[in-house]
């Protein structure tokens, strides 16, 4: 069953009809329910579902993209590469599992896959800290970035994160250096990195993995230099003014390809991509092959020059 966002009411309305029809069918061989009937709903309810969608407001674009059935990094993982194998620690402190990577397959081609897990329900939420990562977090992905260089395999990221997780705990063990030395670390790899926003792009904790060559995004995902609560909480002394504040920020995948923050934007399945998980995963596969295939005849030299121009330029002809 579809969890449905508020601004999805009358969606959710028709849909429900539609369910409580074919029940009765199924129930009763002799229902006075007709198929016919059955079919215009469900033609209304694409209708209704594509005009929702066709012109989301940042808000709820926002909604979209924190949305608890979106595909996660542990989805693409299984759905776009194969073979992958996990690798874990930061060789220092310990596991945080909000950063999960390792090496797998895409089609032919070996790739280190490194992003943010959120989970899934209540137990696997808490399991990845809601993909709020630690200062291990950020250290196994330097770990596993070196590695991937020493052997010349392409780097994949998912940004799935609020931000970078806040605790006391984290700010002992050196959040802030942690995410800085991993922010470096992706600009000044010799392989081709390619970054990936398929949900929220919270704060350091995203741009720590998003240093890249290429930068997609999924069409409702967000990309904020901080979450519109914190920001209005900053600006407003109030987080009431959330939405505000989101509008104001320009955190849309649309805004932030005009403003040369992100590459390429990746279209979603009308809904979303936690409607259509499959062929939002297959769309995903597709961009980051196109981007490969621009950055595997690069040298290593050209690779940094290609990411320190791509960042130095951003802001400079607004």
């Amino acid at each position: 069953m579809v969890n449905y966002l508020n601004f999805e009411k009358s969606l959710s309305e028709i849909e429900g009809r539609i369910r409580e029809l074919n029940e009765v069918r199924l129930d009763d061989d002799n229902s006075s329910v007709s198929l016919d009937e059955i079919n215009k709903l469900e033609v209304k309810a694409q209708e209704t579902l594509e005009a929702i969608y066709k012109d989301l407001s940042t808000w709820e674009k926002t909604q979209v993209a924190r949305h608890p059935e979106r595909p996660h990094f542990l989805d693409y993982s299984k759905g776009l590469a194969s073979n992958f194998i996990p690798l874990s620690g930061d060789r220092s402190f310990g596991e945080d599992s909000a950063i999960i990577g390792g090496i797998a397959k895409i089609d032919d081609t070996s790739v280190m896959l490194i992003g943010h897990e959120k989970g899934f329900n209540t137990e696997t939420r808490l399991k990845h800290n809601f993909g709020m990562a630690h200062p291990e977090g950020y250290r196994k992905s330097i770990r596993l970035m070196k590695l991937a260089e020493r052997f010349g395999l392409p780097v994949i990221t998912f940004i799935d994160t609020p931000g970078a997780y806040p605790g006391v705990g984290a700010e002992e063990r050196g959040q802030s250096e942690a995410i800085a030395r991993s922010t470096d670390c992706t600009l000044s790899l010799g392989v081709p990195v390619i970054s990936i926003i398929i949900g929220e792009g919270g704060s350091g904790g995203a741009i720590a993995l998003a240093a890249a060559n290429k930068v997609l995004m999924l069409e409702h995902s967000i990309y904020t230099v901080a979450s519109p609560e914190a920001s209005a909480s900053i600006l407003w002394r109030s987080s009431e003014k959330a939405e505000l504040a989101a509008t104001a920020m320009k955190i849309t995948s649309k805004d932030l390809q005009r403003l040369g923050i992100i590459d390429e934007i990746i279209e979603e399945p009308i809904g979303g991509a936690h409607r259509e998980r499959p062929q939002a995963i297959m769309q995903t596969k597709l961009a980051i092959m196109k981007s490969l295939d621009g950055l595997m005849s690069l040298t290593s030299d050209d690779l940094k020059k290609h990411r320190r121009e791509k960042f130095l330029k951003i802001g400079r002809n607004l």
